[in-house]
């Protein structure tokens, strides 16, 4: 397997996205009060009683006010709150409609009776929806929610790709930005890398930008994979002597990862997967004590719906998903910020490489 990386792969998340966001007119809203008083603990008790596990008592009287004040604004705005499997359980469980991966929250956004969509998530997840339901407003309650992932490829660079292998075809990660999309031939998930690789009927195919994904893919296959020298900066961090460890302490002990994770960690492993697959594997295998090797919070959430399973954490925590609060949230659907727009031809092109890949699925 071949990797490639340029200057521009090793750019670090931009600050911000420039001519990605507004922010728009909407009617005003009143301002909720946030005050923890005994009505606020009886209206959202039944949902501490769903992270009690994983949020200490002491810290409930502060996140409760939010979270009423939340679901009652989405009410009035018509709007719908996706968040992904990283994001911290008083979000995941108490204010989200829809959770899960990526493409998930996409296809799910679209399917949804809203005006509205609130991303909590990172920005490509957001363009996503945008290219999915793009009749409908997108918001991000911090613009500057970027991916190390993403950031590591540009549009430009897969159009060099292109010229450098001509005729070969490009297999882009869904983790990547709309302007990325817009230049590949197919997206893929975690979950279904393989067979997208496999469905072009190619004995050569281009995957970008997740080095360690592509390394996934081509253990797993005959067609040659030529890879992009990217990496998520949570996933990238686990070893394979980190993963020894664990057993060492206790040899019982059950190890699922994602795929990206290196190679090493994915060799020590019981069990890799995309996220979905990594929660149902939980669900149905049902272990004593198992390490979630991915982002910390996602075993935050899975252990609130499996309480017999103990859950070692070596705890990575992604730093652009923690930019997503739920004061954010709150102040996203006072004021509708920020919306997210997606250049209408980028956007079409876009869509088109989405969509072969979950016509595939079909």
């Amino acid at each position: 397997m071949a990797a490639l990386h340029s200057a521009a792969a090793l750019h670090p998340v931009p600050a911000e996205f420039p001519g990605s966001v507004r922010t728009l007119k909407f009617p005003p809203v009143v301002v909720p009060d946030l005050t923890w008083t005994p009505e606020v603990e009886r209206e959202t008790r039944h949902l501490y009683d769903k992270v009690a596990r994983v949020i200490p008592p002491v810290e409930w009287p502060f996140f409760a006010p939010y979270v009423r004040a939340i679901n009652e604004l989405k009410r009035q705005r018509n709007a719908v709150i996706l968040a992904h499997n990283y994001q911290t359980p008083e979000i995941y469980n108490c204010v989200a409609d829809v959770v899960g991966d990526s493409l998930q929250l996409a296809r799910e956004a679209a399917r949804a009776d809203a005006e509205v969509i609130v991303q909590c998530g990172v920005h490509f997840m957001a363009e996503t929806s945008k290219i999915l339901s793009p009749d409908k407003t997108v918001l991000i309650p911090d613009s500057r929610a970027g991916c190390s992932l993403a950031s590591s490829i540009t549009g430009a660079d897969v159009r060099a790709l292109r010229g450098a292998y001509p005729g070969v075809p490009i297999v882009a990660y869904v983790n990547t930005s709309a302007d990325v999309k817009a230049e590949v031939d197919i997206c893929c998930t975690s979950s279904n890398a393989i067979q997208v690789v496999e469905s072009l009927g190619v004995p050569k195919v281009i995957m970008v930008p997740d080095q360690f994904l592509a390394s996934f893919v081509a253990a797993r296959t005959s067609v040659e994979i030529i890879s992009w020298h990217g990496a998520c900066e949570v996933h990238e961090r686990f070893t394979g002597e980190e993963m020894r460890r664990f057993r060492l302490d206790d040899p019982s002990v059950r190890i699922i990862a994602h795929p990206e994770c290196p190679p090493e960690v994915i060799a020590e492993s019981d069990f890799a997967g995309s996220t979905a697959a990594m929660i149902d594997w939980v669900k149905t295998n049902k272990p004593g004590r198992v390490v979630l090797v991915t982002e910390c919070s996602m075993a935050d959430n899975v252990m609130t719906e499996n309480p017999d399973v103990e859950f070692v954490r070596p705890c990575n925590l992604c730093p652009h998903m923690k930019r997503i609060t739920l004061p954010k949230i709150l102040d996203s659907l006072v004021h509708m910020t920020e919306e997210v727009v997606v250049d209408p031809d980028v956007a079409a092109r876009a869509r088109r490489s989405v969509e072969r890949m979950i016509a595939l699925r079909k």
